[in-house]
């Protein structure tokens, strides 16, 4: 029942990690740094505190009676998968979410499973399995593979951007893609991929801050949620400033009194979409404190939003008038990459 419930958890974060971008299209008349903005600070900034004063009220506290080393390397990680979220907006902006979300989260899936291995590696910790162990067992080897097969998916769903490119015109692409740009989009992809992996390095990093938390008596259900704000403050400057810099450049900042733009329906759905975001780490964190491995739940969370990603692109028609090579292509990509998944599970599950 406890697994039953970690699956249904991981399942709920990863249609809302999914999905998110949806409300985004809604935007009329602004600048991507505008909504992106606007989006960014529900999801880092006001959402994460109001859920973790409604779970766990005394998060303040423990945060700061937290180790200074503990809190600093985990709001480091959250820098740096904030320039991997940043370029997630991007990478989707450019390819869609059907082959932006392939390419971003197949990367995103293979590195937040090995990453904290490499880390324990140089700072052993009981419990914790390092690359050297990964090497030397037969499940370590199976999770090693499951990375190698999810980059052969990544290269097909690359391939089928890359024969979309040249059967569609520039009209046809952007009838579902407004801004579709394959080599630009995958450059982007490709850094957000492998950045938005230390999201999962960020959670093992703050373990300790989420097990203050159950120590303090609060439900270990949400105590995840202790170690999120503090990952979220690190995302919320490396976004804040980037789209300050863009928006000063574009004079985007503009948007907010343009009246000739649905200024309240934009923030809103700006906002929902940021809520909306929030939610996949509010049930990833649910889904872990069941399932109790890190990458394995990493990698079921990952699976989730490939699928529900792909769903959207389908509902979008992204890849409507392409040839049925294509179309296969891109299918035997996603199914590749769900198949890594699999080899990761099993791999760390043994």
């Amino acid at each position: 029942m406890q697994a039953l419930l970690g699956v249904i958890f991981h399942s709920l974060g990863g249609i809302a990690s999914g999905s998110f971008y949806m409300p985004f299209n809604k935007v009329k008349g602004w600048a991507w740094e505008s909504y992106w903005i606007v989006g960014g600070l529900m999801s880092w900034l006001i959402v994460p505190p109001l859920a973790a004063y409604l779970t766990v009220p005394g998060f303040l506290d423990i945060i700061a009676a937290g180790s200074s080393t503990i809190v600093g390397f985990t709001f480091l990680m959250g820098l740096l998968w904030g320039v991997g979220g940043l370029t997630y907006g991007l990478g989707v902006r450019y390819l869609g979410m059907s082959l932006g979300n392939s390419v971003v989260l197949g990367f995103c899936a293979a590195f937040g499973a090995i990453v904290p291995s490499i880390y324990y590696n140089f700072n052993p910790m009981e419990g914790k399995v390092s690359f050297t162990d990964m090497l030397g067992s037969s499940g370590g080897q199976i999770v090693l593979l499951g990375v190698l097969v999810c980059l052969i998916g990544i290269g097909l769903s690359g391939r089928a951007g890359m024969l979309k490119e040249k059967e569609l015109s520039d009209e046809e692409k952007k009838a579902s893609v407004l801004e579709f740009n394959l080599v630009k989009g995958l450059i982007v992809a490709v850094l957000s991929g492998i950045l938005s992996s230390f999201f999962s390095f960020g959670i093992e990093s703050g373990k300790p801050l989420a097990d203050a938390a159950v120590e303090a008596g609060y439900d270990h259900l949400f105590a995840n949620n202790v170690t999120f704000v503090v990952i979220l403050w690190g995302g919320l400057v490396t976004n804040l400033v980037w789209t300050t810099i863009l928006s000063i450049k574009n004079k985007a900042y503009k948007d907010f009194t343009n009246k000739s733009t649905p200024i309240r329906n934009n923030i809103l759905f700006s906002a929902l979409a940021g809520t909306i975001w929030f939610l996949q780490f509010f049930f990833y964190g649910m889904g872990e404190s069941k399932l109790g491995s890190g990458a394995s739940s990493w990698i079921l969370h990952m699976s989730t939003i490939i699928l529900t990603a792909n769903f959207w692109g389908i509902y979008r028609k992204e890849w409507k008038g392409v040839a049925k090579k294509t179309k296969w292509t891109i299918t035997a990509g996603i199914a590749v990459i769900l198949l890594s998944v699999v080899l990761v599970g099993i791999g760390n599950s043994i």
